[in-house]
């Protein structure tokens, strides 16, 4: 039996209740000698400080976030003001003249062609590279092991950082005979269809920037699509199997509808690469001015090929109007992330409020 400690008498009148170590004042939780603390046995909330850590931090954050309108309003600025005397001196309709002839005496110069050159190549380029990106995603995910999925995603991560310069080399020395030959089989069988039609030369067209342009795209999609398959709840997966669904059914059930948002942000960074894309375009794209659906003929140009082919022999009002195309261009990267911004922010409104 162990010792009980004795009860003072005064125990019932408010005094002491144990004695010995366990002694302590009745209606405190502290004993006679320790420092009084709070009522509710709790310690006191920090202080905010006005000028603290955190308060240098959201500072330092609303500046970052602040400078990017910033720099973006100051772009805009400067493109107005120097396309603003270009587009003074044009003699043509800028939004609906298909040609380019802004070095003449009397300037005329229009972006209707390069606008549409510009959309199309990027259209088909995501055509093609998207379905492919999300299948390397989802093999890389779901389906390789980790022994190979790891080098592999390393490889393709590695492919986004080869410059845009080497891939339009590889696409005009080496890539452009077998699209060459492509092109040729398509006009046989299917001449047709319109976008196949002609009767040549085949070679330097859309069909090919295109194509090159798909290639650069591919790394950009694939690598943020298997991120964000990766990001998916193993309870929505094992809930999904255990439910008797197969892998497919797992994953159309699951990690696509879960990765809808990721993979509408992923395929509008690679479209804003891919309107944006300069080098690769000039020198694999037959460089006619001219709004035309067929892909396989010679021809094909695009608003940033062209200043990269043109702004060496331009004069002053030929550099501002490539800077007013560039302004079109500009507006038209701007429109395309505000769209998916919009597009990503309805859908996580309507999963929030389903949920």
């Amino acid at each position: 039996m162990g010792d009980i400690p004795s009860r003072s008498a005064s125990g019932g009148a408010g005094g002491s209740v144990v004695a010995g170590r366990h002694t302590r004042v009745a209606g405190t939780g502290v004993s006679p000698g320790g420092p009084a603390g709070p009522m509710g046995g709790g310690g006191a909330l920090p202080t905010k400080k006005r000028f603290g850590v955190e308060a240098g931090f959201r500072g330092l954050s609303t500046a970052a976030g602040a400078m990017v309108l910033v720099i973006i309003v100051a772009i805009a600025i400067f493109l107005i003001s120097k396309a603003v005397p270009a587009l003074r001196a044009d003699t043509e309709n800028f939004l609906t003249f298909k040609q380019w002839f802004p070095n003449e005496t009397q300037p005329r110069f229009g972006i209707a062609a390069l606008a549409f050159g510009t959309v199309l190549t990027s259209i088909i380029a995501l055509v093609v590279a998207v379905p492919v990106a999300l299948g390397i995603a989802l093999f890389l995910s779901h389906y390789a092991p980790k022994r190979l999925a790891t080098p592999l995603g390393f490889a393709i991560d590695l492919l986004a950082a080869v410059p845009s310069v080497v891939f339009g080399l590889w696409g005009r020395d080496v890539f452009l005979n077998p699209v060459r030959d492509f092109s040729v089989w398509l006009n046989e069988y299917f001449s047709w269809l319109p976008i196949f039609g002609g009767n040549g030369p085949f070679g330097r067209s859309i069909l090919l920037g295109s194509l090159v342009l798909a290639i650069m795209v591919l790394p950009i999609v694939t690598s943020l699509s298997r991120e964000v398959f990766m990001q998916t709840p193993g309870m929505n997966e094992e809930a999904a199997l255990a439910l008797g669904a197969t892998k497919w059914e797992m994953i159309r059930t699951s990690v696509l509808p879960y990765g809808k948002p990721g993979i509408i942000a992923a395929v509008m960074l690679g479209l804003g690469r891919a309107l944006g894309e300069t080098i690769a375009l000039a020198l694999t794209l037959g460089i006619v001015f001219d709004i035309s659906f067929n892909l396989i003929q010679n021809g094909g140009n695009t608003i940033a090929a062209n200043i990269a082919n043109t702004f060496g022999e331009a004069n002053a009002t030929g550099r501002g109007a490539l800077i007013a195309s560039g302004l079109v261009l500009f507006a038209i990267t701007l429109v395309v992330n505000m769209a998916a911004r919009a597009i990503i922010y309805r859908r996580r409104e309507f999963r929030d409020s389903a949920a």
